[in-house]
């Protein structure tokens, strides 16, 4: 039996802003603020049934670039979160529902020497999606007011100005034409030892395991307090975070594809007109052979 009802991406987006001075602890991660149905099956169906509107939205975009338009129309999709949270999972289950060959996908690991010798936003600067793409970084720019912090890689008189840098690379961003989405997948510390556990036990899983994990748990307060900062210090309205509940993996794909679709409705591209007589082609066509 297919799912019926609906819910506005609207209401998803407003109920998942993170607000001023947000305070992690007062988001539950196992919340399902908008959600319609009753659990993973109705979910599993309404993400299915945003996926051609949002490939026609994706398509519009792709398409409006040909325009060459001033500034050109693209999308990035920021993904941030504690190991385990979920962004591979986003980029599978959401940004498969669209046309792969409008997607740049860029996962950042640990900076190159050739990386650490230039500005931290060198590299993420290099990879902004070109006009008509969207783009999702799996970590990004955040790494290094995250890591460096809580592993103490750089003192606090280094990673304290990159707040105000980040916001003023973001800002010239939009300035560009770039509509720019941040997701903290955010989860429970026991979710995520389910999760870890979860791999342990499967032999198929053990690739996704790393023993580095777990120093990086023994953290976890650490992060918390970071990623509190990024969220209050980094969240201006022209390139927002959202804090999606995340220890049910169902409801974070649905809320996602749900606050993707209501950005791309409000970019409202277009497709560009064509640049050749329509009338006189279609003769050449019906002529031809």
């Amino acid at each position: 039996m297919t799912t019926t009802i609906t819910t506005s991406p609207s209401c998803v987006r407003a109920a998942l802003a993170v607000p001023p001075n947000v305070r992690l602890s007062d988001l539950d991660p196992s919340a399902t603020p908008c959600f319609p149905g009753t659990g993973p099956q109705d979910a599993a169906q309404l993400t299915t049934q945003l996926s051609k509107e949002l490939g026609t939205w994706q398509e519009k975009l792709y398409a409006g670039s040909k325009a060459k338009p001033t500034p050109p129309q693209r999308m990035l999709v920021v993904l941030q979160g504690m190991d385990t949270a979920g962004k591979s999972g986003v980029v599978r289950h959401v940004f498969g529902l669209v046309d792969p060959q409008g997607v740049k996908i860029h996962a950042f690991k640990q900076p190159t020497e050739e990386e650490l010798a230039h500005d931290f936003l060198w590299r993420i600067e290099k990879q902004v999606p070109p006009a008509g793409y969207i783009g999702i970084f799996d970590r990004s720019q955040y790494e290094d007011v995250l890591v460096v912090r809580v592993d103490e890689l750089v003192p606090p008189s280094q990673w304290e100005p990159r707040f105000e840098q980040i916001n003023q690379f973001e800002a010239s961003l939009v300035d560009s034409g770039v509509t720019i989405i941040k997701f903290f997948l955010h989860i429970s510390p026991d979710e995520q030892k389910a999760r870890l556990l979860g791999r342990l036990n499967n032999p198929n899983k053990y690739w996704k395991y790393s023993p580095g994990d777990i120093p990086v748990r023994s953290k976890w307060a650490e992060y918390m307090a970071a990623y509190e900062d990024v969220l209050n210090r980094c969240n201006q309205d022209i390139a927002p975070w959202y804090a999606i509940p995340s220890n049910n993996k169902w409801y974070r794909n649905w809320a996602i594809a749900n606050i993707l679709l209501d950005h791309l409705r409000q970019m409202n591209p277009a497709y560009p007109g064509p640049s050749f007589d329509v009338d006189e082609q279609i003769t050449a066509v019906e002529n031809s052979l």
